[in-house]
């Protein structure tokens, strides 16, 4: 399993956590963050703001889907047909087990659910 954990504009939000829920991935945490990227923050008149608003949404998933979700979530959340500054970026790092809180059962990386 791996976590996938996706900076996107808040613009996008509503579009991303759409189409993951029609493609069958329903199980996402959403996050109100803040932060710069290469862009370096932006800059308005006068007034240069170092972070700026983004969202980070956070979601566990099978090996075997990475590659669908990061596509899908690209082409909800990209500007345009060639993407921009700000757009975001999306980091996977691997699951080795989780904990299901109310029933305390523990799930390893083999037993792929999503």
């Amino acid at each position: 399993m791996v976590m996938i954990r996706a900076i996107i504009r808040p613009d996008k939000t509503d579009a991303v956590m759409a189409r993951l829920m029609a493609e069958g991935y329903p199980s996402v945490t959403r996050m109100n963050v803040s932060g710069r990227g290469k862009q370096r923050g932006i800059k308005i008149g006068d007034v240069t703001y170092d972070e700026v608003p983004k969202e980070l949404l956070m979601m566990v998933i099978k090996d075997a889907d990475r590659d669908f979700v990061v596509k899908t979530i690209i082409d909800e959340a990209r500007t345009g047909a060639k993407g921009a500054f700000g757009d975001g970026k999306i980091f996977i790092s691997p699951v080795d087990e989780m904990y299901t809180v109310s029933s305390g059962v523990r799930e390893s990386g083999a037993e792929e659910t999503r």
